[in-house]
């Protein structure tokens, strides 16, 4: 229990009518969980406008409301809190609820379009190798120390998110990692949060259903490292033409990091292979379980961010090269004929040509021929489609269009958006096959030995979504269950 006053203090516009010392039971901000003594936060969804429903919560027990405009008519009983955005009020009153978690917790965000998992999550592991206590917030999992939560979306709402932040303080937990999506920057996700760090790992089209241009998309972006404090560092990719944006506006300490020219934290690719790389890090040599020149930049910004939370470099070098890829990404399987299979997120143009140079990379000098399986979800930035078919059928040996998350849209017609997007000879070595499990399959029966088989996408998804429903499916067990059958034939 606290005191409305107590959850309001941060809130500078605030205008209290009746009794601010009401003692407080629950903050919620979904009607439908209302219950006594609880304070109501309403708030303006993207769909639903929660002041429809600000005298249901009160007959359901809410002793408080906080909202954008006043009822017509006010129950005496009840104390409402005028605020200018109910959004950022949610976010303060959710961090002062939960005793401000993040000041008891060094947190580091990580935010870009491509590589957040994958750095996040190493980051998290790499604590734990180093023998310290550190909670996970990500696109995969939600980890309070080594107990797992189920991830719902990139950045958890307001009160999920500082929920999880107080059980990271109260498992013992020194380190806390999250992924900082744009949509939780525009959407005041973290506002109240103190971050002890920051990373930036790139930019390239995506999400632009939401932001609808690339200048608002790095906006939402920039908003979380010029929100840092005097006392965190700000990590970016130097290699990236929005990297220096990133630092413009910041308070936080500016460092780089690169793979092409002089920065704080420097890495060369010395050799890469199908099963990991060697690399020199800040001229130290180093053998990772990680494969691609992307990878190479997520190590090099997981060991930057590592030396500024105090550890020592030796140590974090010897704990890297124990680490291994994030489930979903560029995860290898191999085939009992002969053949790879590489499973991977990737969802956007930038990342599917990232993975495609790679596994290019990789087969120089060799006859492995690059079979790709890919497709784009629905409901979403329809004009990367015909780009990602036209930048995988430049890098692959045969093409595959298939479903991905259809949603409410008709998969046929994603996948004849994807096609407009090939002339007519990358036309020729495509082939539509929109049930994904048959084009999982088809890839594999083409695939000889020495050949790489990549099904981009979905990754770590345990699902897919069609017409609103999620039907479960694993692209990993897919593959998993064409080797078995492979393997009782030979």
């Amino acid at each position: 229990m606290k005191q409305l006053k107590e959850l309001i203090a941060p809130l500078a516009e605030a205008q209290v009518t009746g009794n601010a010392s009401v003692e407080i039971a629950d903050v919620v901000c979904d009607s439908r969980l209302v219950g006594a003594g609880a304070l109501f936060v309403a708030v303006r969804g993207v769909a639903v406008d929660a002041h429809r429903f600000i005298a249901d919560t009160i007959r359901q027990g809410a002793v408080a409301v906080v909202c954008e405009e006043l009822p017509a008519e006010l129950t005496p009983a009840v104390t409402y809190v005028l605020v200018p955005d109910s959004t950022v009020a949610l976010a303060l009153i959710a961090n002062e609820w939960y005793s401000r978690p993040s000041e008891r917790l060094k947190l580091v965000g990580v935010t870009g379009t491509n590589g957040k998992t994958t750095t996040a999550t190493l980051l998290y592991e790499l604590c734990h190798l180093l023998g310290h206590k550190a909670g996970l917030l990500s696109t995969v999992r939600n980890m309070v120390d080594l107990t797992e939560h189920p991830a719902k979306q990139t950045t958890p709402d307001h009160l999920t998110l500082c929920r999880l932040l107080h059980d990271m303080v109260e498992a013992g937990c020194e380190y806390a990692f999250m992924e900082v999506s744009s949509h939780a920057c525009v959407q005041h996700r973290i506002d109240g949060l103190h971050f002890a760090g920051g990373v930036f790992t790139n930019l390239t089209r995506d999400h632009l259903d939401f932001h609808k241009t690339v200048d608002s998309y790095i906006a939402a972006k920039k908003m979380f490292f010029d929100q840092l404090p005097s006392d965190a560092f700000a990590l970016v990719n130097a290699d990236d033409k929005v990297g220096d944006v990133m630092l413009q506006n910041t308070r936080a300490r500016r460092l780089h990091y690169s793979l092409r020219t002089m920065a704080d934290y420097t890495c060369r690719v010395v050799e890469d292979r199908l099963d990991g790389m060697s690399l020199q890090l800040n001229g130290r040599e180093l053998e990772v379980q990680f494969v691609g020149r992307f990878n190479a930049y997520n190590l090099t910004s997981v060991y930057g961010a590592a030396c500024q939370l105090g550890f020592e470099p030796g140590d974090v070098l010897v704990a890297m090269s124990r680490l291994v890829p994030v489930t979903g990404r560029f995860e290898t399987l191999r085939s009992p004929s002969g053949y790879t299979a590489i499973v991977d997120y990737a969802h956007t143009p930038d990342a599917l040509v990232n993975v495609l140079d790679t596994l290019r990379e990789v087969l120089t000098g060799t006859r492995g021929r690059i079979i790709t399986v890919c497709g784009c979800g629905g409901d979403r930035d329809a004009g990367k489609r015909p780009i990602m078919a036209r930048e995988a059928a430049r890098r692959s040996s045969q093409l595959i269009l298939t479903s991905d998350n259809p949603r409410s849209e008709d998969p046929n017609q994603i996948i004849r958006e994807m096609w407009a997007g090939l002339d007519d000879a990358q036309q020729l070595m495509t082939i539509k096959v929109p049930d994904r499990h048959d084009a999982i399959g088809l890839a594999c029966r083409l695939a000889q030995p020495g050949d790489v088989v990549l099904v981009a996408g979905k990754g770590h998804e345990p699902y897919q979504e069609v017409k609103g429903v999620r039907h479960h499916f694993d692209d990993r067990e897919e593959v998993l269950a064409v080797f078995k059958a492979e393997k009782a034939r030979l």
